[in-house]
């Protein structure tokens, strides 16, 4: 390796561990090529782009971990829109305790949405984005829950995917009406804690609210790399305790978009992407998935929650400065570039 990668290399801080010792530098002629063995190319790739964690984990055994820049194993980053395949989770547990079916009508719940449209929208059109509501909402701006429930319907439920926080924040409001009438407290996230993050040992650092001081389900969560990956682990076996009709929902696609199940992206051919500013390239993922069984959670200034289950790994990428990454002069995510990058 020249002087002048490794001078890159120790600027971005690339530490790395392989198995839990440190990685030896190697020398490649792959333009990527860095200091953690037959991860190094994956490694290099995302620290230059404000990488801050890189993990992989397969069957709960950590097999790489790399915190470069400003990161480190305990420090947190927000999930940015990653946050919302925990929505889809949240419904399969639900699921399981009785408190709601995904293909129930939301009016069920939502009992000002009985008289109108809306009565056709189920819980899984909300989480799978095709419930035709008029306009999803400004992407990095949930509206409170009760603002959400106010928006009406457009097209009719599953014939159209549209990306947004609106059908998630209305979810919201089922989740805390289904909860007060379970006779728990009436907050999503206080419940997912007891139900599922206390279980597996994970904990939020954060998790935003609104000024209503309800918890945004569109984004808004923060974890360390290793609790995401472990939350992703557990998705992956299969969600222990979940109810397992809805767990395989997470992952069915609709006839309104191949790239998307339940809160969760799918990557395969005909993926349509949240928006063209997101950097998920629906057509080059396809391409580079191909063969391969390939779910993902994905937030705003690439931060990625890879799922390969063909070969049993959990890949958490976290990146800092998430509206520089918006930038025109920064180095570009590329889901397709990163996936070619990891060891066969």
């Amino acid at each position: 390796m020249d002087a002048s990668r490794r001078t890159v290399l120790a600027g971005m801080g690339v530490t790395a561990f392989v198995g839990g010792a440190s990685a030896q530098t190697f020398g490649s002629r792959n333009k990527y090529a860095s200091a953690a063995g037959p991860y190094g190319p994956a490694a290099e790739y995302a620290a230059a782009r404000r990488g801050v964690s890189l993990l992989v984990m397969q069957d709960g055994k950590v097999l790489f971990e790399t915190y470069p820049n400003a990161g480190a194993p305990e420090k947190d980053w927000e999930l940015a829109s990653g946050t919302k395949s925990f929505t889809g989770v949240m419904a399969a547990l639900a699921s399981a305790d009785g408190m709601l079916d995904i293909d129930e009508p939301a009016a069920k719940t939502l009992t000002e949405w009985k008289s109108d449209a809306r009565n056709l929208i189920t819980i899984r059109h909300l989480l799978t984005l095709t419930s035709g509501l008029e306009g999803a909402g400004e992407v990095a701006r949930p509206p409170a829950y009760l603002d959400a429930i106010k928006a009406r319907a457009s097209t009719p439920p599953g014939a159209k995917f549209v990306y947004g926080p609106t059908p998630f924040q209305c979810f919201g409001e089922i989740m805390k009406r289904k909860l007060r009438a379970a006779g728990k407290p009436a907050d999503p996230i206080v419940w997912l804690h007891g139900r599922l993050f206390d279980e597996l040992g994970i904990r939020p650092t954060n998790w935003k609210r609104g000024a209503d001081g309800n918890p945004f389900l569109p984004q808004g969560a923060h974890f360390n790399a290793r609790d995401w990956a472990k939350f992703g682990q557990w998705v992956m076996d299969g969600a222990k305790g979940a109810d397992p009709k809805v767990h395989a929902a997470l992952f069915e696609a609709t006839s309104a978009n191949p790239g998307y199940g339940l809160s969760w992206w799918l990557l395969r051919p005909g993926m349509i992407g949240p928006s063209p500013r997101s950097g998920i390239d629906g057509d080059a993922i396809g391409q580079a998935a191909r063969g391969e069984d390939i779910v993902m959670a994905a937030g705003a200034g690439d931060q990625r929650l890879y799922l390969l289950r063909k070969r049993r790994l959990v890949v958490a990428r976290q990146a800092n400065q998430i509206l520089r990454a918006m930038g025109p002069r920064q180095l570009k995510w590329r889901d397709d570039e990163f996936l070619r990058l990891l060891p066969l």
